[in-house]
C-alpha cells in the first residue's frame, strides 16, 4: 500500500479542521467537506486563526502558513473527496449519522480507498459492517485540539487488515503524532480509564471525603495530572461524561462502570460545565 497524499475529512468541526491542518502542515493535503458552505467557511477560518497563533509564536514561518493553507480545500461537494487516499470522518459522535455518511463515502469512494472515524466511543467493528471495504476500515482517534495533542488511537475493527492498519500507522508518524495501537473495545484505551477516574470523583466528592478543590489539587499534585478530574469533567461537558459511563455499563454490564448519583442529579440540574456556565464549579 503506497503511503497516503490526500486526506478526506467529513466534519469542519473543532476536530474536522484540527485533523485538516495537522495534514496541511505536513506536507499532506487535506479536503474537508461539510453539510453547508456557512460551516466549511467557519472549519476554514478556526485552521487559519490557529496557523496565525502558531506564526505569532514564531513555531511557524509565514511561509510555511502560505503552503499549509494551500494544501486545503474545503468544500460541500462529496465528489471533492474522491481523489483521497483515505477519508476520515469526523462528524457529531451520534451512531445514525455514522452510518448515513459511511455508507454515503462507501458507495462513492473507489475501492481501494481507506476510510477511518475519529469517533471516541462507537465499535469500530459495528460501524465497519456497514460497509463494504470492512478490512479497509478503521478507528483513527485523534484528541482535542487535534494540533497539539500528540497521541492517535489507532483502532482496529475485527475485520481491519494488517496492511490498512499500518498505512493508518505511518500516517500518524508522518502527522508528528505518536500513535498506540487499540484493539476495538467500548471506550478504546484512554477514555476507558478516564472517565471511570472522572466518575470516582464524583463519588468521593460525594461522600464528603473532600472538598471540589482539595480533590482536584490531590489529583495534580499527587499524580501530576495538569487539571483535576473534576475540573476536567465541566470541561468535557458532565453529560457527556455521564453518556460515556452510561455507554460502559450497558456494554459491559459491570456494576463498576455505574455513574455517580451526584453526577446524574448535576446533569439533571442543566450543570453541564463550562457550556452551561455551573458544573462543579461556577463560570
Amino acid at each position: 500500500m503506497s503511503s497516503i497524499q490526500t486526506v478526506g475529512i467529513v466534519g469542519a468541526g473543532t476536530m474536522g479542521n484540527g485533523i485538516a491542518q495537522a495534514c496541511a502542515v505536513s506536507g499532506i493535503r487535506a479536503v474537508m467537506v461539510d453539510i453547508s458552505e456557512a460551516a466549511v467557511q467557519k472549519g476554514l477560518a478556526a485552521l487559519q486563526s490557529s496557523l496565525e497563533r502558531l506564526v505569532k509564536k514564531d513555531k511557524l514561518s509565514a511561509a510555511d502558513r502560505d503552503a499549509a493553507l494551500a494544501r486545503v480545500q474545503g468544500t460541500t461537494d462529496y465528489e471533492a473527496l474522491k481523489s483521497a487516499d483515505l477519508v476520515i470522518e469526523a462528524a457529531t459522535e451520534n451512531l445514525e449519522l455514522k452510518i448515513k455518511i459511511l455508507r454515503q463515502l462507501d458507495g462513492l469512494l473507489p475501492a481501494e480507498t481507506l476510510i477511518a472515524t475519529n469517533t471516541s466511543s462507537i465499535s469500530i467493528t459495528q460501524l465497519a459492517a456497514v460497509t463494504a471495504r470492512a478490512e479497509r476500515f478503521i478507528g483513527m482517534h485523534f484528541f482535542n485540539p487535534v494540533p497539539l495533542m500528540a497521541l492517535v488511537e489507532v483502532i482496529r475493527g475485527l475485520q481491519t487488515s494488517d496492511a490498512t492498519h499500518d498505512a493508518v500507522r505511518e500516517l500518524a508518524l508522518r502527522l508528528g503524532k505518536t500513535p498506540v495501537s487499540v484493539r476495538n473495545a467500548p471506550g478504546f484505551v484512554v477514555n476507558r480509564i478516564l472517565v471511570p477516574m472522572i466518575n470516582e470523583a464524583f463519588f468521593v466528592l460525594a461522600e464528603g471525603v473532600a472538598s471540589a478543590e482539595d480533590i482536584d489539587a490531590g489529583m495534580k499534585l499527587g499524580c501530576n495530572h495538569p487539571i483535576g478530574p473534576l475540573a476536567l469533567a465541566d470541561m468535557i461537558g458532565l453529560d457527556t461524561c455521564l453518556a460515556i459511563m452510561n455507554v460502559y455499563f450497558d456494554e459491559f454490564k459491570d456494576s463498576k462502570y455505574r455513574a455517580s448519583p451526584l453526577l446524574k442529579e448535576m446533569v439533571a440540574a442543566g450543570r453541564l460545565g463550562r457550556k452551561s456556565g455551573h458544573g462543579v464549579y461556577a463560570y
